[in-house]
């Protein structure tokens, strides 16, 4: 009688800390000077814990002792924060100029008022050139990547198609791309927080369910994952 093969054990997943080892050191490629940032923000919160030690406890040990702990884990959770937003800085960095790459920063970056999707809503078979759309109570954001000479006309009929079946809905313009003017992958979802609020929540969520109703042009793949992407080589 046959033996039975054991079902194969799904890849264990890394621990905690060795993602953070993993971002780390992928952030630190990109981005050597991540290492001094860190640094700082870890001592700028030990500096601040002994000053407010000297200024409130110096006469107690024990609370001199407690100050500097709140100091160093301050300290610790600063250097994290660096850590994140250099990464996320990095990631971006690495798939900046690629199709898809604006549907990877609405798939993860977006703000939580905010509902894009990370499938275009236009797009130019040929190159790649794509137009995104963003709904929030800022309005209507749409987002042109690729060279603006190449996306202006394609971001030019969206709006066009918005403004006749939403008329006095805001439509804010930007682009991401090779151009001076455009705005660089990483400042993308710090670029729509900016937009101004408009419209109320139940008019945001109406806003967006008209626009869904209106279809797509043919989309291209899905965004890439900035954290799997692998660093352009140069040429």
């Amino acid at each position: 009688m046959a033996r039975k093969e054991k079902p194969a054990k799904k890849a264990k997943e890394p621990g905690r800390l060795k993602q953070m080892a993993q971002v780390f050191q992928m952030t630190r490629r990109y981005d050597p000077n991540v290492v001094w940032a860190m640094l700082l923000g870890f001592l700028g919160g030990v500096a601040v814990g002994v000053a407010l030690a000297l200024i409130f406890s110096r006469d107690s040990v024990f609370g001199i002792v407690l100050w500097v702990i709140a100091g160093v884990l301050a300290g610790i959770l600063a250097a994290m924060l660096i850590l994140g937003r250099r990464a996320e800085r990095a990631a971006y960095g690495q798939i900046a100029g690629q199709p898809g790459a604006v549907g990877a920063v609405f798939r993860g970056s977006l703000p939580r008022s905010w509902r894009g999707s990370e499938m275009p809503v236009n797009v130019n078979g040929r190159t790649q050139d794509a137009v995104y759309r963003a709904v929030g109570r800022g309005g209507v954001v749409l987002v042109g990547e690729g060279p603006i000479s190449r996306t202006r006309k394609l971001v030019d009929d969206e709006k066009r198609k918005i403004n006749r079946v939403l008329p006095n809905v805001p439509v804010t313009v930007l682009y991401v791309g090779p151009d001076e003017d455009s705005v660089e992958l990483h400042k993308l979802a710090k670029s729509v927080r900016k937009v101004k609020n408009t419209l109320t929540k139940p008019e945001a969520l109406a806003v967006s369910n008209r626009l869904a109703s209106l279809g797509t042009q043919m989309p291209i793949p899905k965004g890439v994952d900035p954290f799997k992407a692998r660093p352009q080589r140069a040429r």
